[in-house]
């Protein structure tokens, strides 16, 4: 059973109608969504909405978010990154990434070529209830903001060809293969791991080669001596609100229609993001004696990462959990831990990410049950834990490998780190001969 086969079916995804729908399909695999349907307008105007309000979540979302987080003189790299990453990703997606990940393959990964270029792709070619043609632009979208994701990690830092060159080579050798393990048909699906919209796929992979990226190219010149605030927590909080919103196409709209199912998703993910928030605010007021709008803003992007997973399989007591929890221990993961380690995460994509795409994952399979509240029925709990922390264990190590051979590749064809006085200087004048703010 593949997670999008789950999407195609009703809210109320019980075991006895799973089977009965994989029956008359005749098997389980390569995906369900390969079968013959019929157009549907509504999903497919949901779909379209979708698509773009994912895309507004790399551009201009993280690119604020991430932008008013650093200091000054690396504003316009890390808007540059993001920019240059949502094209760079897009054209690798067509000419290969998307075969890779969801044409008929084994139980790694697709056929490189059998989508190549969307080779036998038309307007009349449907993936479930939608045009094929509109499933590859909804992919398309997961596929950039995912690397986008880790130049947090390395921000302010890292060259620009370097961080181009890394992250074409980890859109195929890490993303596709996992995506395709888990939505296409592969290990993962054949297991029945729950992973709704990209729990495993975008934030244990970020997260993870994030973690790998920072400690392989190392701390910034003064880290954690020198104080780095951020320069303009305004526009980190805009990215936050818009970034909460385009949410709601990511999970929402990972139902593949405008149905009862698109519904949970958005209201588990809204409640999770505000739990979390809640919870992160909490933390701060009791330790700190003040509530802090750089934590609030944090807590509610670990919410929104840790249901991510899960928002097609729980109910409102399953997103307020979440919420709590990821809120809580994601803030120990990006401070605490952080700390106790040494590693310079800049913008804490793994304390963030990371930890909460693990968290969502293992949680989904606890409260997917209707026990809790959850669409799946009468599920065996332990074994789907199990399930859960399997797939979120050989992805974490595999792309943590994969990140750190990749990061030794590129290093071979360029330097990964600028100078000492490049970095001095900020990376918008030395990488870019622009600065977003008077001299």
């Amino acid at each position: 059973m593949t997670t999008y086969s789950n999407r195609l079916s009703s809210p109320r995804r019980g075991r006895q109608l799973r089977v009965a729908a994989l029956a008359l399909l005749g098997s389980v695999l390569p995906i369900a969504a390969h079968a013959e349907g019929t157009l549907d307008t509504g999903d497919t105007a949901w779909i379209l909405t979708s698509t773009a309000l994912v895309l507004f979540m790399t551009i201009p979302a993280l690119a604020l978010f991430y932008g008013g987080l650093v200091r000054t003189r690396n504003v316009l790299s890390i808007l540059m990154q993001c920019l240059a990453l949502t094209a760079f990703m897009s054209v690798l997606w067509l000419a290969g990434g998307y075969s890779l990940s969801f044409a008929d393959g084994n139980a790694f990964f697709g056929s490189f070529t059998d989508k190549f270029f969307l080779r036998g792709v038309t307007t009349d070619t449907l993936w479930g209830t939608i045009p094929e043609l509109l499933f590859f632009g909804f992919q398309m979208t997961f596929a950039v903001i995912t690397p986008a994701l880790i130049i947090g990690a390395f921000a302010e830092r890292m060259r620009f060809s370097a961080m181009l060159i890394f992250s074409a080579l980890w859109l195929f050798v890490v993303y596709a293969p996992i995506c395709h393990m888990t939505w296409g048909g592969g290990l993962f699906s054949e297991w029945g791991v729950f992973d709704f919209a990209g729990g495993i796929v975008v934030h244990i992979t970020a997260g993870v080669a994030a973690l790998v990226t920072c400690i392989v190219i190392g701390p910034r010149d003064g880290y954690p001596k020198t104080p780095m605030p951020p320069h303009n927590l305004t526009m980190t909080f805009m990215g936050t609100a818009m970034l909460w919103v385009g949410w709601f196409g990511f999970n929402a709209g990972s139902a593949l229609g405008a149905n009862g199912g698109a519904a949970m998703a958005l209201v588990v993910t809204h409640l999770s993001a505000s739990t979390a928030t809640i919870t992160w605010m909490a933390i701060e007021w009791v330790k700190f004696g003040k509530p802090s709008v750089l934590g609030a803003a944090t807590g509610s992007i670990a919410g929104l990462a840790a249901v991510t997973p899960a928002s097609g399989y729980i109910g409102p007591l399953g997103g307020f959990a979440i919420g709590i929890v990821s809120g809580a221990v994601c803030w120990y993961a990006a401070t605490a831990l952080k700390s106790r380690l040494g590693y310079d995460d800049s913008l804490d994509v793994f304390g963030v990410h990371g930890v909460g795409g693990f968290i969502g994952t293992i949680l989904a399979g606890i409260f997917a049950s209707e026990i809790f509240g959850g669409l799946e029925g009468d599920l065996a709990i332990g074994s789907q834990v199990g399930k859960q922390l399997g797939a979120a264990l050989i992805t974490a190590a595999y792309a943590g490998v994969a990140s750190f051979v990749l990061l030794k590749v590129t290093g071979m064809m360029v330097d990964l780190r600028v100078d000492q006085q490049d970095e001095a200087t900020g990376l918008d004048l030395s990488l870019h001969n622009e600065t977003g703010y008077n001299l």
